[in-house]
């Protein structure tokens, strides 16, 4: 799965500078016009999240564009500010990864308007007038929550009686956290005997995931046999509620995370941790390859999807040295 990354990885420059060299573009640019592309992120909540802005800021650099950068810092108000100045600065092309999936209507129209194409990237949103966007660049949500599903069908096929798990979603309203919560109800549905007992959302941090964690812990107790988390963050934060309850993860309590960073596959080799489901936040080549595209005019596919894979603890050393986020 890793040789395959790397090799599309290089397809993804190789691509784009193909792309560069004929492109109408490439032309303004050789003329001495520099790509500007501003870009609206979420925040820092996450390695993911933080890895995510490294691989965009760096595919930028290396491609001799300016990006023009804006935290959110999870608040929604932020990144439609940031969107409106990126229109007053007359960028080429923004990038926004949406901290919720509604709400933007207004400020995408704005941008359709000043002929500002809108990439959207690791999460989508739901608008009236989809032509407001021009293409998605990131995860297929609902099948991590299939994945991490399955993985637990698979893992408790030799069990019997109820499989109580908890479940700590991420930010209310945000498109993983609706998406990875449908795809492991989906698989769940036909199997009467997996409940899901307690599900919360802990806002995909640390703090927020031992938080509620505590609180399921406290109400539920050893009742509890599975942790599904939507992010890799929470359910670290979780395995140390876990610990100070006097359970062991991963074995009183199996812990299942999404993300598949390297957090998480440090806690699978200290045996605290049973699964990530991979979302990869190195989205940077793709974007570039994108926003070079869409500043062009080109057509571009209403959804540019990123490989991944699932890793369960027993290949975590293995694969640990290949982590880059």
């Amino acid at each position: 799965m890793k040789s395959l990354q790397r090799r599309t990885f290089a397809a993804v420059l190789a691509s784009a500078s193909l792309m560069l060299a004929w492109s109408p573009f490439a032309h303004a640019q050789a003329a001495g016009k520099k790509l500007v592309i501003g870009f609206a992120q979420t925040g820092a909540e996450s390695e993911w999240r933080t890895a995510n802005t490294e691989s965009v800021k760096a595919a930028a650099s290396a491609a001799g564009y300016e990006l023009k950068f804006s935290d959110a810092q999870q608040k929604q108000e932020n990144q439609i500010k940031a969107i409106r100045s990126f229109i007053a600065q007359k960028v080429d092309v923004i990038i926004l990864a949406p901290l919720v999936t509604t709400g933007w209507d207004t400020v995408l129209r704005e941008a359709k308007a000043a002929k500002i194409p809108v990439i959207l990237e690791s999460r989508s949103v739901v608008v009236k007038d989809p032509s407001t966007w021009t293409t998605f660049v990131g995860s297929d949500f609902v099948e991590e929550g299939r994945r991490a599903a399955q993985w637990l069908l698979g893992h408790t096929k030799n069990t019997t009686g109820d499989v109580n798990i908890v479940e700590l979603q991420g930010t209310v309203g945000s498109d993983p956290a609706i998406e990875r919560k449908k795809g492991f109800e989906e698989v769940l549905k036909a199997n009467p005997r997996y409940k899901i007992i307690r599900s919360q959302t802990a806002d995909f941090t640390r703090a927020k995931g031992k938080e509620v964690m505590e609180a399921f812990l406290k109400a539920e107790g050893k009742k509890i046999n599975v942790l599904y988390a939507h992010n890799d963050d929470m359910a670290i934060g979780a395995i140390q509620a876990i610990e100070e309850a006097g359970l062991k993860p991963a074995k009183d309590v199996l812990v299942i995370g999404v993300d598949a960073v390297k957090g998480a596959f440090e806690a699978m080799i200290a045996g605290k941790m049973n699964v990530s489901v991979e979302c990869n936040p190195l989205l940077g080549p793709q974007l570039m390859e994108a926003a070079a595209k869409a500043a062009s005019g080109q057509t571009l596919p209403r959804w540019i999807k990123s490989i991944e894979g699932v890793f369960p603890a027993e290949v975590a050393a293995k694969e640990f040295p290949n982590r880059k986020y």
